[in-house]
């Protein structure tokens, strides 16, 4: 097969040589240059469309080369490459348009205001078609029978998405945006000009692609796979067609990456030094690290011990075949590094091409991130900080996102990232483009879900379809990492099961595993009237006198307030309160004095929301928990004696007491994860009073985990496949439903139609139910914050900033200064002028000093007169 690469050298404004298999021989061809893709701001450089359109599908290919066709069919490409080529070279077509280029003249000062080819470009933004042609290019010389139409409308959306973010192929209301879009007029569309125009060569290379089996072949092949590996797993057709929906956004990932990084790249050539142009395959040398820094550990505690024998589990079940694994370790047990192990072992056997770590809450990303990065990244050596530990997430400030981390984090090329599940689930399901570039760099990777019991009830059967899409066509593992093991793979199948069964967990043996780690005993402690504060603090005072410190964690902000008023503490002890209304760098340096304290042996009372249960590495002699949910009990209980330090009266290891409560008063209504997670624990704790002997004698065994998620998962099966309400989509719906078979469209598109079926087999609504997803339920306003000197001057400079560019730095850093307030709160505090805006109508807002504590953070009521008298 001939192929237009080889035109030219590639130099510093193109990009890296096309790695797809699927290509042979090369052929010289001369370009024109009549028409421009962009025109550099920097230095005025024009890049060719030309250029532009073959380095785009060079790249393009590059990353659908990464889903691999059936083992064992006799078929002419191994893989997806071809289909990638095939969208890069088509995604610009319409920039071939008259119109299209006296727009980008007018607007780049190619083009002086008194010719008659000048235009008001401003005018024009956004409103210049010039995705559709390359769509409809697809469509029209593809869509000639039911199985070829299907390829083309998958092809056809990528194209006329690439800046927009997926559109709906049928919308809520029952139209058919996609036959739409490709009947548009051509003189809105420019198809019949753009194709006259094309350079030959790329017309040629666009012709060969799409009337020979190039591209329609094997994209076949894979609808076929998935199919079949979804009939032989007994699966429904709604999932059929929800992992056909993540083949398109893979394939508009691969598309819209390779697009963005060669505009990127064009207009900052020194970028493309930063990136990487082969995937990487240097994990021997990586795990060879890791394994001399495990070497040099001797600790000799009986934690150690059990570490150590966590550790190397991992490291053989790295030889295991690519799939689903779970790892289930007891808090305290070492999984960071243990799965580290398996990661670098695992990608270093089957040449994968990176190690995704994606963790629940940004409090606890940069303690791991940073511990890894000693590690792999050692002081001294050859290795450049930053090129192979990558951090992606909210909480980064611009002093600690250097310009190399911002421009490998938008699309995670790097060989480890570090990343929330946010980000994880926005690429997966998100609007626009920002987050769905990174899709197709799940491919051939490893990905460590840590804490994998926090993922979102709503994004269950979501998430399980999408992991099983990554392990099953794009070559990845996955390892579900948690001390409570949620049944993802015991849920509904026909909605979306994770494959994986009790022989692909990597420890041999959990329950004996957390029998021997044991190092707390569960207390339950419920009364019939409820604890009052004052015995709450009594009993915190008395573990306090025996062990030297005690944590109590409450359900909400008000609780945390409350007991903490309520508690009494000796001269020597220092009490704490953290919760959400005190800014990320309020908590911070609050746990570092916490840390520090403990450290030293210092009396200690913290009392806290279940934010500190976030993997903090923190160790109190006891805790005091209020009723949740067993997984939350659980953490908190990882908190209390996490590193084996307590002794009894005979110097022998001794257990830490978790307390167990029920409150007074627990205003959980609104909160209905945790209400519900405090029900079945409810439940689960009688069925362990009558016969504590199947669970092991311990609460928190896997056993009692597993008898608690399947009773939280039958009683939330209704939530499992994301319910959307109708201001989101026009009726009650799901995003399952919407990403899948569409099913309620299609029968109000029947009703309105004579009862005719949509005339297209790609039925979903992306683009709604991207808008509807979201990877948090948090109808919350963000308030910038005075904490400290640093706070106060944020605030200042946004204030006196009108430029742009400099306030987007400054909202980056006030991420770390920023409280987020439930609407009624908001409404009391902006009318009583507590909460002013920065600007005019930007919706930006800070909190005036006199509504901030040190204890408390933000405050309804005026605190602090003295202290911002002084500041």
């Amino acid at each position: 097969m001939n192929s237009i690469w080889g035109h030219h050298p590639i130099d510093e404004r193109s990009t890296a040589d096309h790695a797809g298999s699927q290509h042979g021989e090369t052929q010289s061809i001369t370009m024109s240059t009549n028409y421009i893709a962009h025109r550099s701001e920097r230095d005025g450089e024009e890049q060719s469309l030309e250029r532009h359109l073959s380095d785009v599908a060079t790249l393009s290919a590059r990353n659908a080369a990464k889903l691999a066709l059936p083992k064992g069919d006799n078929a002419q490409h191994a893989d997806l490459g071809c289909v990638g080529e095939l969208l890069g070279l088509l995604h610009d077509l319409g920039k071939y348009s008259k119109t299209f280029q006296d727009y980008l003249k007018s607007a780049t000062g190619m083009i002086d205001q008194d010719t008659d080819d000048y235009v008001d470009a401003e005018k024009l933004r956004g409103r210049i078609d010039h995705s559709t042609a390359g769509a409809q290019y697809i469509w029209k010389t593809l869509a000639r029978d039911p199985q070829s139409a299907f390829v083309a409308q998958i092809l056809a959306v990528s194209i006329a998405s690439h800046h927009s973010g997926l559109i709906d192929c049928l919308s809520p209301d029952a139209t058919d945006v996609f036959t739409r879009r490709m009947n548009k007029a051509d003189d809105r569309a420019h198809l019949v000009e753009a194709t006259s125009k094309v350079d030959p060569a790329l017309m040629h290379r666009i012709r060969q692609l799409v009337e020979t089996i190039d591209v329609l072949e094997p994209l076949s092949q894979f609808l076929r796979q998935i199919v079949d590996i979804e009939a032989n797993n007994g699966a429904s057709k709604a999932v059929v067609q929800f992992k056909i929906g993540l083949l398109t956004r893979f394939l508009f990932s691969c598309l819209i990456d390779a697009d963005r990084v060669n505009t990127a790249d064009f207009e900052k050539p020194r970028a493309i030094r930063l990136r990487q142009q082969k995937p990487f395959t240097a994990w021997d040398e990586l795990a060879n690290r890791l394994e001399l820094h495990l070497s040099d550990f001797v600790g000799n505690k009986p934690i150690d011990v059990i570490r150590r024998e966590v550790s190397d589990q991992c490291r053989a079940a790295a030889d295991r075949d690519k799939g689903i694994l779970s790892l289930t370790v007891p808090t305290g047990g070492g999984k960071t590094l243990a799965s580290l192990r398996f990661a670098l072992h695992h990608a270093n056997k089957y040449k994968l091409d990176r190690i995704i770590y994606v963790i629940p809450f940004t409090s606890i990303i940069d303690q791991n991130a940073d511990v890894v990065r000693n590690i792999l990244e050692p002081k001294g050596s050859r290795v450049k900080s930053g090129s192979i530990v990558l951090e992606h997430h909210s909480n980064l400030t611009p002093d600690e996102q250097t310009w190399r981390s911002k421009i490998l984090s938008e699309n995670w090329d790097a060989p480890v990232i570090f990343t929330t599940s946010v980000q994880l689930l926005e690429s997966l399901f998100g609007a626009g483009t920002r987050g769905a570039r990174r899709m197709h760099q799940l491919a051939r990777s490893v990905i460590i879900f840590d804490e994998a019991q926090s993922l979102p009830v709503r994004c269950v059967h979501m998430f399980n379809n999408a992991i099983n899409f990554l392990v099953e066509h794009c070559g990845s593992s996955v390892v579900l990492c948690t001390a409570t093991q949620p049944l993802l793979n015991g849920v509904s199948q026909q909605k979306g099961a994770a494959r994986f069964t009790a022989s692909d967990e990597i420890i041999p043996d959990p329950a004996k595993l957390f029998a021997s780690i044991r190092r707390t005993k569960i207390i339950p402690m419920r009364r019939a009237e409820g604890w009052m504060d004052e015995d709450v603090a009594k009993l915190a005072e008395e573990e306090i006198e025996r062990t030297g410190s005690c944590l109590a964690i409450v359900n909400t902000r008000r609780a945390a307030r409350t007991l903490y008023l309520s508690s009494r503490v000796g001269q020597e002890c220092i009490k704490y309160h953290l919760s959400t209304t005190m800014c990320p760098a309020h908590r911070r340096a609050k746990l570092e004095e916490v840390r520090e304290r403990l450290r030293s042996g210092q009396p200690t009372l913290c009392i806290s929301t279940q934010l500190i249960e976030a993997g903090v590495d923190i160790d109190f002699g006891a805790v005091i928990r209020h009723f949740a949910g067993l997984d939350s009990i659980a953490q908190g209980a990882g908190r209390c004696n996490r590193n084996g330090l307590l002794r009894d009266r005979n110097g022998r290891p001794g257990m830490g007491n978790v307390y167990v409560i029920n409150p007074v008063e627990d205003k959980i209504d609104g909160l209905v994860d945790i209400r519900e997670g405090r029900d079945v624990a409810f439940r689960v704790l009688s069925e362990y009073e009558q016969a504590p002997d199947t669970f092991d004698h311990d609460l928190l065994s896997p056993a009692a985990i597993e008898r608690y998620f399947a009773y939280y998962f039958y009683r939330r099966a209704g939530d499992m496949d994301y319910p959307v309400p109708p201001e989101k989509a026009t009726r009650d719906d799901t995003l399952l439903r919407l990403l899948s078979e569409n099913y309620l469209s299609v029968e109000e598109y029947k009703r309105l139609n004579s009862n005719s079926h949509p005339p297209i087999s790609l039925r979903q609504a992306f683009m709604t139910a991207a808008k509807a997803f979201q990877a948090i339920d948090a109808p919350t306003k963000g308030v910038i914050v005075p904490y400290g000197t640093d706070g106060k001057n944020l605030i200042a400079e946004l204030c006196g900033s009108f430029k742009p560019e400099i306030q987007i730095g400054l909202l980056r850093k006030a991420q770390q200064y920023t409280v987020n307030v439930f609407p009624d709160v908001f409404d009391r505090l902006r009318q009583s002028s507590a909460i002013l805006e920065i600007g005019e109508d930007i919706g930006i807002y800070h909190l005036h000093p006199l509504h901030y504590s040190e204890e408390f953070g933000l405050s309804e009521s005026s605190v602090n007169p003295l202290e911002f008298l002084h500041a």
